[in-house]
């Protein structure tokens, strides 16, 4: 049933980490109606309904937001809701009568999230912006990739879902808890920049301690340490390492058949250079899969960096289930797990197309409403 059975929630459909975060909460049982505007102009990139699959687990209606039409079906959805969240700049729901206070007017105990890139004010607020710029502007863009080029793009998964989903999702389950105490709703907001921000408390930390600088790739997990880096392998392949102890170093070196490195000046950083030079020839010797299966049952915190569909395939992945198959297409399934409650990836990203009248029967819509507001 998921922890979070009996749960209503108005998903506003957004891409990104409004997306990330309706499928979280949809997979721990949440009964989420995900309302997704008629196609825009300037869609950006279209991604069938198929392979939507963020969009699993939870129904779909067409709703233009700016209709009177629109804003009355969320209104009366938002009076049966535990929670609402959409993905707009600030101001933009206000406008056409669905912010905050116009949600929250119908029902009281309405948890009501907010996701923005840059937050709900601050001179940024207004901007145009996507995860790249987010995280730039975080600090944390600066932090990664080698100390001569220009920093890659780390995927989408610190801006949109790490610092937006997922605290969009911690968020909306914290406000929840203490709705349930006070019966009193208020509003979540998530921005990207923040929960970047966030995320980097680690970092401040050492910086104020002296054990971090600001040039890229010359610390501890930044890539500068030689046994915190990848390492190509004769095939053009990598091996990822992180022997961050003394005893995981001991072990790789040894695992390596590397003796002229003492483990003892693991952390003097004028042998890094020389050390990464001896560690870089060595693993370029064998193919990324000889190594796997040299480290397989070595604790030195070596790894192969897998593709996506090989990360899929491994041993660990299969015998703890983390990938299911739904409507014919693998991904990852729910995360984290429950002893008791057990989440579920329950469908596949559904056609909104006939499906409006069973998805608010089950809302506890009469007939002659759900024809009304159809």
């Amino acid at each position: 049933m998921g922890p979070l059975h009996g749960i209503r929630i108005v998903e506003i459909a957004g891409i990104g980490p409004t997306q990330l975060c309706g499928m979280l909460l949809a997979d721990m049982g949440a009964q989420i109606i995900r309302l997704r505007r008629p196609a825009a102009a300037d869609p950006g990139v279209e991604v069938p309904d198929r392979f939507n699959l963020m969009n699993r687990g939870r129904p779909s209606i067409d709703v233009d937001l700016k209709s009177s039409r629109g804003r009355e079906l969320v209104l009366h959805l938002g009076g049966k809701a535990d929670a609402l969240f959409e993905g707009y700049r600030p101001g933009v729901r206000e406008r056409f009568g669905l912010g905050p206070a116009d949600c929250m007017a119908q029902n009281e105990r309405l948890v009501y999230g907010r996701m923005t890139g840059w937050g709900q004010d601050g001179p940024l607020a207004g901007r145009a912006g996507h995860d790249t710029n987010y995280i730039a502007m975080a600090g944390a863009l600066h932090g990664i990739g080698q100390a001569d080029r220009p920093p890659p793009l780390p995927l989408n998964l610190i801006g949109d879902f790490g610092g937006g989903a997922l605290y969009l999702a911690v968020g909306l389950l914290a406000a929840l808890l203490e709705a349930g105490r006070s019966n009193r709703g208020q509003i979540v907001d998530a921005a990207m920049v923040d929960g970047t921000a966030s995320m980097l408390t680690l970092f401040y930390g050492l910086m104020a301690g002296g054990l971090w600088t600001e040039r890229r790739q010359s610390n501890l997990l930044d890539g500068g340490a030689p046994f915190a880096r990848c390492y190509t392998t004769r095939d053009k392949r990598f091996i990822a390492v992180c022997a961050l102890e003394s005893g995981f170093f001991a072990t790789l070196l040894d695992a390596l058949s590397i003796d002229d490195i003492d483990p003892a000046d693991q952390y003097d950083t004028d042998k890094w250079p020389a050390q990464a030079e001896i560690l870089a020839t060595v693993f370029g010797s064998k193919t990324r899969d000889e190594w796997s299966e040299i480290l397989s049952g070595v604790d030195a915190c070596a790894t192969p960096v897998l593709t996506l569909s090989e990360a899929a395939d491994h041993e660990h992945g299969t015998v703890r289930g983390t990938y299911v198959d739904i409507g014919g297409i693998r991904q990852p399934g729910p995360a984290p797990r429950f002893s008791r409650t057990a989440s579920e990836a329950r469908a596949a990203p559904p056609d909104p197309d006939g499906s409006a009248r069973s998805i608010m029967l089950d809302w506890g819509f009469g007939e002659d409403e759900i024809k009304q507001l159809l």
